[in-house]
């Protein structure tokens, strides 16, 4: 996936970066049976209070329902064409099975329309064909990995990770997710061949403070230029120390380095590398 960059006929236009969308069909419109309206919620809950801040406004659109499950089983599909995807970082793939049913799902790196994909058991080992991890050979670059059986995929989603296949153990296998964690994931658990693709998404530059409200992303504003009453940071005579060993949110926990967490998790037992450890 290529990037374009522009002419700086602005201050904001010269480091701005997006991407060429090499493969996409630009002109395609959502398929209309697979989209559904997305309500905006301003990071509010469900009691209008904002639990997640900075967030409003933002273009409107639609939610595009994606196979996560891949439950079409022995049934091959073609690809009719890549799409651009607001909801997330990676691309979606639109396939059209034998049967005249069509689903997205993520595109993975070196799928092209008019590809063919099927999910089964005795799948090839080639990007877009999703097989049980107990079928897929160690070593094998994977995502869109389920967690539980059946439920869908809820790892290795977004644009340019990857998985790696590193062991089976019985009915356990060692997988290695993008953080660098080494973890156990049954093997009758559903896992896609490849890559995602747009893998040149973490090398875009937004470039200006609009792009980032067209996304729904509101301003921040530095806890060292609040009062104290709203932030541990603020207050002092100019631009003055935070006055505190390290930073810490507006609700006084660490803001660095703070580990979230549960000390008892129950799913520690799956974890056999944590990420970072030497």
């Amino acid at each position: 996936m290529s990037i374009k960059t522009f002419k700086p006929t602005t201050p904001s236009r010269r480091h701005m970066t997006v991407s060429g969308f090499d493969g996409v069909d630009k002109k395609a419109k959502p398929e209309k049976s697979l989209v559904e309206v997305l309500k905006k919620n301003a990071g509010r809950n469900s009691y209008g209070r904002i639990t997640v801040r900075h967030r409003g406004g933002g273009n409107k659109k639609k939610y595009r329902i994606i196979d996560f499950k891949r439950n079409k089983a022995d049934v091959e599909g073609k690809v009719v064409r890549i799409e651009y995807d607001p909801n997330r970082s990676a691309n979606i793939a639109l396939v059209e099975y034998a049967d005249g049913e069509r689903r997205y799902i993520i595109a993975p790196v070196g799928i092209a329309a008019g590809d063919a994909v099927i999910a089964s058991p005795n799948a090839d080992i080639k990007p877009g064909n999703t097989l049980p991890i107990a079928n897929i050979p160690v070593g094998a670059i994977i995502h869109n990995i389920e967690l539980y059986p059946g439920k869908g995929a809820q790892l290795v989603r977004a644009a340019g990770v990857s998985a790696q296949l590193m062991a089976k153990e019985g009915d356990m296998a060692q997988v290695r997710l993008p953080s660098g964690e080494v973890r156990y994931i049954r093997t009758n658990c559903m896992a896609t061949i490849g890559q995602v693709g747009n893998i040149d998404h973490e090398n875009i530059a937004i470039g200006k403070a609009g792009r980032k409200r067209h996304m729904g992303w509101r301003p921040t504003v530095r806890g060292s230029v609040m009062n104290p009453v709203d932030h541990p940071h603020g207050g002092g005579e100019g631009k003055s120390p935070i006055g505190r060993p390290g930073p810490v949110t507006p609700w006084g926990k660490p803001a660095l380095g703070y580990k979230t967490r549960k000390t008892k998790n129950p799913t520690d037992k799956f974890i056999v590398k944590r990420r970072g450890a030497k």
